[in-house]
C-alpha cells in the first residue's frame, strides 16, 4: 500500500533561483566520463527552495535535448533540511515532477541528477556556510576535467586548515593538483 506522503508533490512557492554552479565543458566522445561533472554552492539547505533552479540550469546546460529531462535526483540526508520525495519544477516551457531520493550512504557533498535516458550528472555540493573564495575554488576543482578527487576530499579543501601541519597538507594538495595539469585558483576573477 502506498503512503500518501510518498506520493505528495512539493511545490516551491518562490521562483527558481539562479544557481551558483560550475560545470566542466562537454567531453568529446571516447574520452570516458569525468569523476565529477561540476560543483554547486546552494544558498540554503532547503531542497524545495534550492533544487528547482539547479535542475533547470542542469537541464539547459548539461542534459540538453539528447538526454531528455532530469527525472530523478539523489541526495545525501545529512546535507539537507526536509526530505520531499517529489518536487514540481516549473520551467519556462513546461512543469514536471522530479523524484527525489534520500540516502545516508552517499558520500559527503555528492548530488546526482539522472536524465530520462539514464545519463547522470554528479556534482559536488559545497556547504552553504563556506566562504566565497573557498567555495568557488572547490567548484572550479570539481568542474575541472582532470579532477581525480571525490567529494569528501574536495570538501576537505574548503578552508579547514588551522595549523602549520594542515597548511602544509593543503599546500601539498595544491602542488599535486598543479603537477597533474590543474590550475589552483585561490580567488576566481568572476564569481
Amino acid at each position: 500500500m502506498w503512503n500518501t506522503a510518498e506520493r505528495a508533490t512539493t511545490i516551491s512557492l518562490s521562483p527558481p533561483s539562479i544557481p551558483r554552479l560550475r560545470l566542466h565543458p562537454p567531453r568529446p566522445s571516447g574520452l570516458g566520463r569525468a569523476l565529477l561533472d561540476g560543483g554547486w554552492w546552494p544558498r540554503s539547505t532547503d531542497p524545495v527552495g534550492e533544487l528547482p533552479g539547479l535542475i533547470l540550469a542542469l537541464q539547459t546546460h548539461a542534459c540538453a535535448d539528447d538526454h531528455g529531462p532530469i527525472v530523478h535526483v539523489l541526495l545525501r540526508v545529512a546535507d539537507w533540511d526536509g526530505r520531499p520525495r517529489r518536487l514540481r519544477v516549473d520551467g519556462p516551457a513546461d512543469a514536471r515532477v522530479v523524484r527525489l531520493s534520500w540516502f545516508d550512504s552517499l558520500p559527503a557533498g555528492l548530488l546526482t541528477a539522472i536524465c530520462a535516458d539514464g545519463h547522470r550528472l554528479d556534482l559536488l555540493t559545497v556547504p552553504v556556510d563556506s566562504g566565497p573564495a573557498e567555495a568557488w575554488a572547490a567548484m572550479e576543482l570539481a568542474a575541472h576535467t582532470a579532477n581525480h578527487l571525490h567529494t569528501p576530499h574536495l570538501l576537505a579543501t574548503l578552508g579547514t586548515a588551522t595549523g602549520p601541519a594542515d597548511r602544509a597538507e593543503t599546500e601539498e594538495r595544491r602542488r599535486t593538483w598543479e603537477s597533474e595539469g590543474g590550475q589552483w585558483r585561490e580567488s576566481p576573477a568572476t564569481p
